[in-house]
């Protein structure tokens, strides 16, 4: 392919190679390995075993999954409505879950990383987002020098709202934009302009949100090079403090909102990577450093001085700097991550309400990791956040003998990845190549155990390029 100026060349045919189904590895394993055997009472038990650990601080995720209107793009778990009252009624569920949860926890209620997302946080009131946090900080001590983050849309967040998070604690603020190109807009069902995105994103800054993250989405109908690239310069000139440029995820199948995307306006393949390389482009030579997959920030963001050392580090809530060693999720569909397992809540609010209204855990499915699953998700994680892996620090984390464990992925690796320039077997180290980050998902598949065991021809994952 002909990539833009200082974009990185992957030759078409190993475009052509590598582009298949994978996972985002988001978790490993993924949500796809998931079962409903794992129930409220597993669940319940993994809380009594956190609990254990009283000293150590938590993450805490808070799903509010409202939104006004869909966009057709949208792979999250929400519920459309303009009915106030049917998020009332979901906060009243919501406390009891997170009254459940922080007293089966025990004296364990320390947070270092607070999260809202959905959906659309701002959906709520003012009223609402004071009584909820409320709610939580009466029961969970979220701590000063942590990170308290919220998600929210441009296009129904208010001056009002900004104010009640600023003095409620939130620092980190995660915008979404898309593109602001208006086909690709209307093509989406997400007309915002950028004028009163660049607003929010100012009074932001006027009210002290320590970091503001935009993300922007490439593959989506009727974009070109050109037109992203005009998006990505607007982007820029608002100077955020991170950036994730995201592959749009095309999965009719499971999303069926999405078949109202015309297929054959779609970018895919060599044109929609050219998307990214353009964007890439723009940001790396307007100063940002880019991180693990799909991320930019400034140099001085604390995201990049953790890739700089090989210490980041991703969960549910995207990357981070401050791991803990365990996630908790509460909301319809929010997942958690607790002493080795993970937990799925029920996605439907009917669901959801009887649950809890019969005062049992919401959860609808999970999966508890054995010991390869935990040394394949260090690797993956390591690969995925740092695109550097020590094959002697797995020996002595996990008391293995790498070559010997891994002996057929290093196989194939050797045949494949390797052998196209996309890593580096050098000593001790295996190291992602420039032309490796595009292809990273590719890379993280060679060792994912379930993948290789994986018979069904259904689609589940959406492709890699």
């Amino acid at each position: 392919m002909s990539p833009p100026p200082g974009g990185t060349a992957v030759p078409v045919e190993l475009l052509t190679k590598y582009d298949r189904p994978g996972p985002r590895y988001t978790s490993y394993p993924t949500a796809v390995e998931f079962h409903d055997s794992f129930d409220a009472e597993v669940y319940r038990a993994q809380l009594v075993r956190a609990a254990a650990d009283w000293e150590s601080p938590l993450s805490l995720y808070v799903h509010l999954p409202f939104c006004e209107e869909r966009c057709t793009f949208c792979g999250c778990s929400v519920v459309i409505t303009r009915k106030r009252e049917v998020a009332a009624r979901y906060l009243e569920y919501l406390e009891r879950e997170i009254d459940l949860v922080s007293r089966t926890l025990g004296r364990r209620r320390r947070v270092v990383q607070y999260h809202w997302g959905g959906g659309t946080p701002t959906y709520l009131s003012v009223d609402q987002i004071e009584r909820l946090h409320g709610f939580i900080s009466e029961r969970f001590e979220i701590l000063p020098d942590g990170e308290a983050a919220i998600e929210v849309d441009p296009r129904v967040t208010s001056l009002g709202q900004l104010e009640a998070l600023r003095r409620h604690g939130f620092n980190r603020l995660s915008m979404g934009v898309q593109d602001f190109t208006p086909e690709v807009q209307a093509a989406v069902n997400r007309v915002q302009s950028e004028a009163s995105t660049c607003a929010i994103f100012d009074e932001a800054r006027r009210l002290g949100f320590v970091s503001i993250n935009i993300d922007l989405i490439y593959g989506l109908p009727l974009q070109t090079r050109v037109s992203f690239g005009r998006a990505v310069d607007s982007v820029i000139a608002m100077r955020p403090d991170r950036v994730a440029v995201y592959s749009y995820a095309h999965v009719p199948w499971i999303r069926a909102h999405q078949k109202r995307l015309a297929a054959d306006a779609l970018p895919t393949g060599e044109r929609k990577l050219e998307l990214f390389l353009e964007a890439r482009r723009r940001f790396t030579g307007a100063g940002y450093a880019e991180l693990g997959m799909d991320h930019f920030a400034l140099p001085g963001d604390e995201l990049a001085r953790a890739a700089e050392t090989h210490a980041l580090y991703r969960n549910f809530m995207g990357y981070t700097t401050h791991p803990a060693p365990d996630l908790i999720g509460v909301g319809v569909s929010a997942i958690g991550d607790v002493c080795g397992a993970f937990a799925q809540n029920v996605k439907k609010l009917s669901a959801y309400y009887e649950a809890l209204g019969a005062g049992r855990f919401p959860i609808e499915r999970g999966y508890v990791l054995d010991d390869d699953d935990r040394i394949r998700r260090y690797v993956i994680a390591e690969l995925m956040c740092n695109l550097h892996l020590d094959r002697r620090a797995v020996e002595e984390r996990f008391g293995i003998r790498f070559d010997e464990y891994f002996r057929e992925e290093l196989e194939d690796l050797a045949g494949g990845p390797a052998a196209d320039g996309l890593v580096t077997l050098e000593g001790d180290v295996l190291a992602v190549t420039p032309p490796g980050r595009l292809l990273l998902r590719n890379i993280a598949m060679i060792f994912d155990r379930h993948l290789r065991q994986r018979r069904t021809e259904q689609p589940v994952f959406s492709r890699t390029v």
